[in-house]
């Protein structure tokens, strides 16, 4: 028998189709990890900008009282 009909039979279509399935597995999970990623970088982003507002805010109160006690 040929080689091109063993990879053609029963044994070689169950093997492309976990190789198939693993494949696409693989490719969630990285999906999944650049997701959690990019989540991540998006909340220390969010708490960065806060942290600023909250200093902007305080720094403009300051300079507010200043300029009515003068």
């Amino acid at each position: 028998m040929p080689i091109f009909l063993k990879a053609a039979g029963i044994g070689g279509s169950i093997l492309a189709l976990i190789a198939a399935i693993i494949l696409f597995l693989k490719t969630i999970v990285g999906f999944i990890a650049f997701l959690t990623g990019a989540i991540k970088v998006l909340i220390v982003v969010v708490f960065i900008l806060l942290i600023v507002s909250v200093g902007f805010l305080v720094f403009r109160g300051i300079t507010n009282s200043r300029s009515r006690k003068e």
